[in-house]
C-alpha cells in the first residue's frame, strides 16, 4: 500500500467510527417492558375507579342534601 492509500484508509475508519458512535448516540431510548406497562395501567384503572365510585357517591350525597333542604323548606312554608 502507498501512504496515500494508506491515509485514505485511516479517514475511511476513523470516518466509520465516528458515524458507528454517532448513530449509537441517537438511537432512541428503550421503551419500558410491557409487563411494567400493564401493571401501570392496570393501577391507573383502578384510581380511576375509585375516582368514579367517590364523585358518584358525592352525587348522590348532594341529591339527597337537596331533596331534604327542599322538605325541610316546602314544611316551613306549610306551618
Amino acid at each position: 500500500m502507498t501512504n496515500h492509500n494508506t491515509a485514505m484508509a485511516m479517514k475511511l475508519a476513523a470516518l466509520g467510527g465516528a458515524a458507528l458512535l454517532l448513530a449509537a448516540c441517537a438511537a432512541p431510548a428503550a421503551p419500558p417492558p410491557p409487563c411494567d406497562a400493564c401493571a401501570a395501567a392496570a393501577r391507573a384503572q383502578s384510581t380511576a375507579d375509585q375516582a368514579l365510585q367517590a364523585a358518584q357517591q358525592a352525587e348522590s350525597d348532594a341529591q339527597a342534601a337537596r331533596t331534604a333542604a327542599s322538605s325541610m323548606y316546602n314544611r316551613s312554608l306549610h306551618k
